[in-house]
């Protein structure tokens, strides 16, 4: 993996200093207790991270300082690189996105090293793969998301439909569903919305597509690049048949709260998105509030549904003083018990597969048995095998995608293309 640069160490630290809470400093005060900090989410009221670490705190009779991150991303990565890059000990614990596994790998402890042997028991070994990098286990897993298809249910009753089971039977279903409610006088309506923008949310679309076509997941886990197929190609023809048709063209500049924005209005029978929607569209302002339900997505011909995982996990710095305790902090809050309160009182999907069985966790969010099956079926985007080129990757996918959904190219071209540029980059490492 290339180097990160290496800003001056002042820089990080300035950054640092301005995003400490120190009133969030959580001190026990006994003379013999270790110091350290983690950085959890942007600090608002679904962060759930600075309970968890006052409670290890509590617990353990050590001191956690809170570093509360940027909202974004894109900063909170370039955070974590400035201080990574000048080797920094002052963030033990980082809170890291799904796809940064293999980019900060060489800067994180094995956690093999402190945790039992059962440490990952019961976690969804998609996600465990996801954290392993070269064998070593560089992050927990704490909540995950997975691309779910939204439905509204009201309509498919009234005109007779299931909830489709491919990709054809959802383009089928949606120019259907779609030419009767114009006739009603619903000009805006539309079959489908999905996330078309030229982003890492296309690459999470188009990974879905494919992979359920049965066309690889562009790069496999041995770093052999396999997106040039058949199959990837008329998974890529298929979705850019639906531009104009079961689509707006303005989808080709969607992410996520437009695309929630046209099925939350009731202008949409299909939506493919996070499960965070959900409790937004249930809400009492949401004009389908109790006409809506989810499934897993469709699947082509030949192929199984697929669902691109989300979440966040958390890792411990290799320059961190106290490496040991910063990993008894990782499984302290990543957990069952955690993930349980972190489930009921903030919704958000735990990593570990049992507590989709829990009834609590079920009575809290009825829908996260459907979420369950989608994780279930999971697909990882290949960023822990292509390390710090991962962003290059993802780049070159949804560029070549967005170029055929807006029918500047084809399937075939596009992954031939895709497929030789990925190849040129492979080899100068991944």
């Amino acid at each position: 993996m290339p180097p990160l640069p290496v800003p001056p160490l002042s820089a990080g630290r300035r950054l640092l200093g301005a995003l400490l809470i120190g009133s969030a400093a959580l001190t026990i005060q006994q003379a013999t207790a270790a110091e350290l900090s983690i950085a959890c989410g942007p600090g608002d009221a679904t962060d759930y991270c600075p309970t968890l670490a006052k409670q290890w705190a509590e617990k353990t009779g050590n001191q956690v300082n809170i570093i509360s991150t940027p909202n974004s991303p894109t900063e909170k990565l370039s955070l974590y690189q400035q201080l990574l890059s000048s080797q920094s000990g002052d963030i033990d614990v980082l809170m890291i996105d799904i796809v940064w596994p293999g980019l900060l790998a060489d800067h994180l402890v094995d956690l093999r090293q402190y945790l039992p042997d059962d440490a990952t028991d019961g976690f969804f070994p998609t996600l465990i793969a996801n954290n392993t990098v070269d064998g070593r286990l560089v992050a927990m897993p704490w909540y995950t998301d997975a691309g779910l298809l939204y439905y509204r249910k009201d309509l498919l009753e009234k005109y007779g439909y299931e909830v489709p089971e491919t990709w054809q039977q959802l383009t089928d279903t949606a120019e259907a569903v779609q030419a009767a409610e114009r006739q009603a006088g619903n000009d805006g309506f539309w079959g489908f919305v999905f996330q078309g923008r030229a982003y890492e949310g296309l690459t999470c679309d188009a990974l879905e597509w494919v992979a359920s076509h049965g066309g690889g997941t562009i790069v496999d886990d041995d770093g052999k690049v396999t997106i040039d197929n058949p199959r990837a190609a008329a998974a890529l023809d298929q979705a850019a048949a639906w531009i104009g048709d079961i689509s707006p063209e303005g989808v080709l500049n969607y992410t996520e709260e437009e695309t929630r924005g046209v099925f939350q209005s009731g202008n949409a029978l299909f939506l493919r998105n996070w499960p965070y929607v959900w409790s937004l569209a249930q809400s009492s302002s949401s004009e389908v509030q109790g006409k809506i339900g989810i499934a897993p997505l469709p699947h082509g011909p030949k192929g199984q549904p697929k669902a691109t995982l989300g979440g966040w996990n958390f890792g411990v710095s290799r320059y961190s003083a106290h490496p040991r305790l910063a990993a008894d902090l990782v499984a302290y809050i990543t957990a069952k018990p955690q993930q349980k309160a972190h489930a009921t009182l903030m919704g958000r999907n735990p990593t570990i597969e049992s507590l989709y069985q829990d009834p609590e966790v079920l009575d809290s969010n009825p829908a996260m048995a459907d979420v369950y099956q989608n994780l279930v079926n999971g697909v990882a985007r290949p960023a822990s095998v292509t390390g710090g080129a991962y962003a290059r990757v993802s780049n070159a996918f949804f560029n070549a995608t967005h170029r055929v959904l807006a029918g500047e190219t084809d399937g075939t071209t596009a992954v031939q293309q895709l497929g030789r540029q990925l190849k040129r980059l492979g080899r100068r490492g991944w």
